[in-house]
């Protein structure tokens, strides 16, 4: 018994199209997370990305949870834009880049008043708490950011 497997026409346009639309995506949200992690960097005491690459464990708690939060900006605007390629990746470039300015204010606010010397926390070497406020705080700006977008 033979069969024949028939593909819908436009299938292969359609799987290309997908394709394209995931190396753009892609583009943009590592784009943005690095933005996002120059943006953190840029506003805290210390070299950011040594204390990283030192295994810095502060450091990479809070670098963990500003990637995490721009992830969720990123998948809630490409979500949000329907399978409109282009609205999609202007809208996550857009939103992606208040984000990260809303983030950044945010958290420093958030160190200012609640007394964090972040830059202290980051260079540490042991676990603190304060760590661990920080990246919360990076996870809850995301997810609203995230929520207005929708």
């Amino acid at each position: 018994m033979l069969t024949t497997l028939a593909l819908a026409p436009g299938f292969f346009s359609n799987v290309g199209r997908g394709i394209g639309a995931i190396l753009l995506y892609a583009v943009i949200g590592l784009l943005l997370m690095l933005l996002g992690f120059w943006a953190i960097d840029l506003t805290t005491p210390g070299k950011l990305n040594r204390f990283v690459r030192d295994g810095l464990p502060n450091a990479v708690i809070v670098t963990s949870a500003g990637i995490v939060s721009m992830a969720f900006i990123v998948v809630t605007a490409i979500w949000g834009a329907s399978g409109a390629l282009a609205e999609g990746l202007l809208a996550s470039l857009i939103f992606g880049l208040v984000g990260i300015i809303a983030q950044v204010a945010a958290v420093r606010v958030l160190e200012w008043i609640t007394g964090i010397r972040i830059g202290a926390v980051l260079a540490d070497p042991e676990r603190r708490p304060e760590a661990w406020v920080v990246a919360a705080a990076h996870i809850a700006l995301g997810l609203v950011v995230a929520v207005a977008i929708i």
